[in-house]
Order: structure tokens, then C-alpha cells, then sequence
């Protein structure tokens, strides 16, 4: 994956659209923000694709856990493991993650 896919209109890299797939996933950003980063992810092949699984990967965390919340001490750790993953990948930091797990009716 290149830094900044040809063909992508916006000014987003690739790292900081992945960095915040999860904010996308759950409405969390700015219209300014979600607008850029949907903008990259449909002119940008490898992104779309990983934004295409953790969509899923989000849905199916959702039907299987039936709406419990994740417990203080694991919402901490994967916060600090996707601060970890993320520096060492794009040398991006995020300084503030929130997961949020919600049970849908289908």
C-alpha cells in the first residue's frame, strides 16, 4: 500500500485512513473528517478492502456479544495496543480511541 494511492482526490493518507476506520465505522468524526476519509477509501482499493473487513469484523463482534459491554480493563488494552500498532506502522498517534460495542436488531 503506497502512502497516498493514485487516483485518491483528497489530501488523506493511507495510514491516517486506516488509523481512523473505526471512528468512520461508528460515525465518531467530523462531516469534514468522514467526507475525507470516505472520499480515500472509495478511490483507494487496499483501504476499501480493509474498511470492507473491519465493517465486518464490527457486525460480527456485534451479533456475537449481543450488546454486553467490553469491561474497563480490555477497553484500555486494545486501546493501547491500537496506539502501538498504528505508531509502528505510519508513525501516526492517535491520542484518543473509544470503542464502542451496540447490539442491532436485524
Amino acid at each position: 500500500m503506497n502512502d497516498m494511492c493514485e487516483g485518491a482526490s483528497d489530501k488523506v493518507r493511507c495510514e491516517e485512513a486506516l488509523a481512523d476506520i473505526y471512528l468512520l465505522l461508528d460515525r465518531e468524526c467530523s462531516p469534514e473528517r468522514d467526507a475525507a476519509l470516505r472520499a480515500h477509501i472509495e478511490d483507494c482499493p487496499p483501504c476499501l478492502e480493509e474498511y470492507g473487513i473491519d465493517e465486518h469484523i464490527k457486525q460480527l463482534l456485534a451479533r456475537k456479544c449481543g450488546g454486553d459491554h467490553a469491561p474497563a480493563e480490555l477497553k484500555s488494552r486494545l486501546r493501547a495496543s491500537i496506539r502501538q500498532t498504528v505508531a509502528s506502522r505510519g508513525g501516526v498517534t492517535v491520542e484518543r480511541t473509544e470503542i464502542t460495542l451496540e447490539q442491532r436488531s436485524e
